[in-house]
C-alpha cells in the first residue's frame, strides 16, 4: 500500500490494490481529507509514457523505424526532445509559432508528416499555436492521465507518436475543437 501527499497537504490518497502492474489495472483509492471525511473511489489506470527504471537509452520506437532514444536526442534539440519524446510542454508565449501568421503547412518535427494547415490556425489567447482541424488522419488523440484527477486528450503524430499537445472542446466553428500544440513539435513550411 502506498501513500502520496498532494502539495500543500490538501489530501492524501492510498492505492489499495495488490496488483503489481499499472497498465490497465483497476485500483481503489482512499481520499483522506484529514479529520473531515474519507471518500473511497475506484478507477482504472492506463500507463502512459515510459518507466524510468528501464534502460531508456535502449528503448525503440517501432513506428518510426526503430529509432532509439539516443538517436532521437541526436536528431532533435533539447526542447524538441523534451516536448515530443518525453511529453513535455513549452512555456506559454515562448514558442516559435504561437503568434505566427505565415501561410503554409505545419509538419511534425520528428518525421515531417504534414499535421496542420495555417488556414486552420486561430488566436486562442493561450500562448500556444492553436488549430481547429488537423490534416486528414495525420493526428490522433489518446487519454492522458499524467495529471491526477484531470484527464485530458493528448494529441500525437499518427506516424511517429510524437507528443504534440492536447485537444480541447472550446475551439471555433466548424469543429468546435482547439488543438493546443507545442511549437517545438512543429516545423512550418511556408507556401
Amino acid at each position: 500500500m502506498a501513500s502520496y501527499a498532494v502539495p500543500k497537504g490538501s489530501f492524501t490518497f492510498r492505492f489499495l490494490s495488490s496488483s503489481k502492474s499499472v497498465t490497465s489495472s483497476k485500483h481503489r483509492i482512499c481520499l483522506d481529507f484529514g479529520n473531515r471525511s474519507r471518500n473511497w473511489a475506484s478507477f482504472s489506470v492506463s500507463a502512459m509514457g515510459s518507466s524510468s527504471s528501464s534502460s531508456s537509452s535502449q528503448k525503440q520506437d517501432s513506428s518510426q523505424g526503430n529509432i532509439s532514444e539516443q538517436e532521437w536526442r541526436k536528431r532533435l534539440s533539447d526542447q524538441q526532445f523534451y516536448v515530443t519524446r518525453q511529453k513535455g510542454t513549452e512555456r506559454a508565449f515562448t514558442g516559435e509559432y504561437w503568434n505566427t501568421k505565415t501561410p503554409g503547412t505545419y509538419h511534425c518535427i520528428c518525421c515531417d508528416t504534414p499535421l496542420f494547415e495555417s488556414t486552420t490556425k486561430f488566436d486562442s489567447g493561450t500562448g500556444w499555436p492553436s488549430y481547429y482541424q488537423p490534416i486528414g488522419n495525420n493526428v490522433k488523440s489518446k487519454l492522458d492521465l499524467s495529471i491526477i484527477f484531470m484527464p485530458r486528450q493528448e494529441v500525437v503524430c499518427s506516424a511517429c507518436d510524437a507528443h504534440l499537445g492536447h485537444i480541447f472542446d472550446d475551439g471555433p466553428p466548424p469543429t468546435g475543437k482547439r488543438y493546443c500544440i507545442n511549437s517545438a513539435s512543429l516545423k512550418l513550411k511556408p507556401t
